[in-house]
């Protein structure tokens, strides 16, 4: 299953790009769900890091797609987008926000399933597991395997990753939920951590991506062999 949205306030060529999405679903056996936006700033309005294919107009009324791309992308760096445009000259600018390709109006079917083939391959390739936080102005996804630890303070919720630190509203057991036990270890009331980025441990102190963690006395045994369990795993 695909989550697509398809950004274009020109009702008409909206139209097209559904029916090329829906024969190209039929055609190749998969399964698309279609959200339409009618401009840039509709799709960036509470963004909800939702999807797997971005397809957008560069040229609109009140937000255009470059700027709404770039909106995005602070949200959603895995997202592919590809946009459509009458003036090639402005698709050129695609690189600044990652984009894979660009389609030029009127879009033809078979210009847009060669496209489609390349997303799908990367969307293909790129699958990993995500959690969705709430943030200022919408959702964003965070990448699992980037998160080191998660900290609770004051009813707030500061994932410190790899790409830095993110807020969200929450508790320590709303983090807990997401997670892999498997994976992420509460080594106290405040912290759930990642054993991928456990450097060292030595009495009650951990070192996890270079910052020190304390497990409390009742965690330790099962830290521990959690711990060892995890590392015989990747071990193998």
């Amino acid at each position: 299953m695909v989550r697509i949205a398809v950004v274009e306030d020109n009702e008409h060529d909206r139209e097209i790009l559904k029916k090329c999405l829906l024969r190209y679903e039929k055609e190749n056996k998969y399964k698309f769900i279609i959200k339409e936006f009618q401009d840039g700033e509709d799709i960036i309005t509470n963004y909800t890091a939702e999807y797997d294919l971005i397809i957008m107009d560069i040229e609109m009324m009140f937000l255009n797609g470059m700027k709404a791309a770039e909106k995005i992308r602070q949200l959603d760096t895995d997202v592919v987008i590809i946009f459509i445009t009458n003036a090639p000259q402005y698709a050129i600018q695609g690189y600044k926000v990652n984009a894979l390709d660009y389609m030029l109006k009127p879009v033809a079917y078979f210009s847009f399933s060669e496209t489609m083939n390349r997303a799908l391959r990367k969307i293909k390739t790129r699958e990993k597991e995500y959690v969705t936080i709430a943030v200022k102005g919408g959702k964003m996804k965070l990448d699992v395997s980037h998160i080191c630890y998660v900290e609770v303070q004051d009813h707030l919720l500061i994932y410190h990753t790899t790409d830095g630190e993110f807020v969200t509203k929450g508790t320590i057991r709303d983090a807990d939920g997401q997670l892999d036990p498997g994976r992420f270890f509460r080594c106290n009331r405040c912290y759930l951590v990642n054993l991928e980025y456990v450097e060292n441990y030595q009495g009650s102190d951990i070192t996890v991506n270079g910052d020190i963690i304390q497990v409390s006395r009742s965690r330790r045994k099962p830290f521990l062999d959690v711990l060892n369990e995890y590392m015989n795993e990747v071990v193998k």
